[in-house]
């Protein structure tokens, strides 16, 4: 199912890249979560607010505007009949065309044929893990008094959140997908001054996560039976830690 909402996550972005205007750091690509309503969204795409969105509830695309909605099924739909209907509902909602084409790789192929298929209890705890990272980050960032957006970047599919500190230090923090440092979802934060990770071999431990410092330097917290008061405590600490 991690790989059914990366494909999936896929169109919102290329709604990004094919209606709203390219910035340097690739932030037009990059979606939000809802709480509320349980799913992805783009940027505004038009000046009327239309937006497309990818609900975990209901496993369906859908394009939200003040003036009208619709929406697509993906369960058992193929890549080349939800392409189809992209196209033609981006001409009806905004009138213009939507391009399916990225400027970074997937880790996944995908051709016309690939079909969808829903997995509900799967899904619902994907959907956990997205909200429970948004609420995380909100609290952390209002703990700390600190400002960032939070938003989900399509190529990595984490949730994050960047924040300048001074003094040329800067900090990410979030939720990742499983890859092959930790094999399932983790929270993570790493500092950089200037472009370069900072070190951490020699900062003390955590109450919570450890420090890594080989390729990644920075701090994992695997999300297994993990709450929101446990996440904000490990980017709390991570921060004073970074601080000193």
């Amino acid at each position: 199912m991690e790989k059914m909402m990366y494909l999936a996550a896929q169109y919102l972005a290329a709604a990004g890249i094919s209606f709203v205007g390219k910035k340097a750091d690739d932030s037009h690509t990059n979606l939000g979560w809802s709480i509320d309503k349980q799913c992805l969204e783009t940027h505004p795409l038009s000046t009327d607010g239309d937006v497309l969105a990818l609900n975990y509830n209901t496993f369906s695309l859908a394009w939200n505007s003040p003036k009208n909605n619709a929406s697509f099924a993906l369960d058992g739909k193929t890549h080349g009949q939800v392409l189809g209907w992209l196209t033609n509902s981006a001409d009806a909602f905004l009138g213009k065309k939507y391009t399916y084409d990225f400027h970074y790789d997937l880790p996944y192929s995908i051709d016309d044929s690939f079909t969808f298929k829903f997995h509900a209890s799967k899904l619902k705890e994907l959907a956990g893990l997205r909200t429970l990272a948004q609420s995380s980050l909100e609290k952390t960032l209002a703990e700390n008094d600190l400002v960032s957006d939070i938003r989900i970047w399509p190529h990595h599919f984490d949730s994050g959140a960047y924040v300048g500190m001074g003094d040329d230090l800067a900090l990410g923090f979030g939720l990742a997908v499983p890859d092959s440092m930790v094999t399932e979802h983790y929270f993570y934060i790493s500092g950089y001054q200037g472009h370069d990770g900072i070190e951490t071999s020699n900062f003390g431990s955590l109450s919570m996560g450890e420090w890594k410092n080989e390729g990644f330097k920075g701090a994992v917290l695997p999300a297994v039976n993990i709450n929101e008061t446990q996440v904000v405590q490990f980017f709390t600490e991570a921060i004073n830690t970074y601080k000193k």
